[in-house]
């Protein structure tokens, strides 16, 4: 028995990829692991409820949360991605030189405990942040929007405290993200 296989082609991480056969039905996240050898993109729950496998889709220069364990690889044909390996800069050799100020906080108030979720916490942080950037909240309204903004994402090992201390962190010393 042979899988029925169609091409796609997609931008990841700022690179061209494909055309690539893929089975028809394979979900995102396995082509990333299977494919590309990006297995920083996790898988969770299987059903799209704990955002682990969030990944950053670029729309009109918007970027979005995409879940990938729900949604099959074809989906993202066309489309341009940065998984959690493409956020921080890379130099030729493709050894990270900067780390983004997401990343940062991240691992400065280690907001993390078994880091499974960080991924997806990353990603949905970093999607907040530039939401912010573009639509600015009052100081008072900075939990909420947090709240709001990482309300799908799931801890099991409830670290909720410090990823929302290092998102309140980027936001407050992001200018033009929060206003008074």
């Amino acid at each position: 028995m042979t899988l029925e296989k169609k091409p796609i082609s997609l931008t990841v991480n700022g690179q061209k990829v494909g055309p690539i056969n893929v089975p028809i039905g394979m979900p995102m996240v396995d082509f990333l692991h299977h494919y590309l050898n990006l297995t920083g993109t996790r898988f969770g729950c299987g059903q799209g409820v704990c955002h682990a496998c969030t990944v950053i889709e670029i729309k009109d220069g918007i970027k979005t949360q995409t879940r990938t364990c729900v949604y099959g690889a074809h989906m993202f044909d066309g489309r341009e991605i940065i998984t959690i390996e493409g956020h921080a800069k890379h130099d030729a050799n493709g050894e990270v030189t900067k780390l983004t100020p997401i990343q940062e906080a991240f691992i400065d108030l280690f907001a993390f405990q078994c880091s499974y979720c960080t991924p997806g916490f990353v990603t949905g942080a970093t999607v907040l942040i530039d939401e912010l950037k573009r639509k600015p909240v009052k100081r008072e309204n900075l939990e909420a929007a947090i709240e709001q903004g990482l309300n799908d994402h799931i801890c099991r090992c409830t670290g909720y405290v410090r990823y929302y201390e290092a998102v309140r962190k980027v936001a407050l010393d992001t200018p033009g993200c929060v206003i008074d």
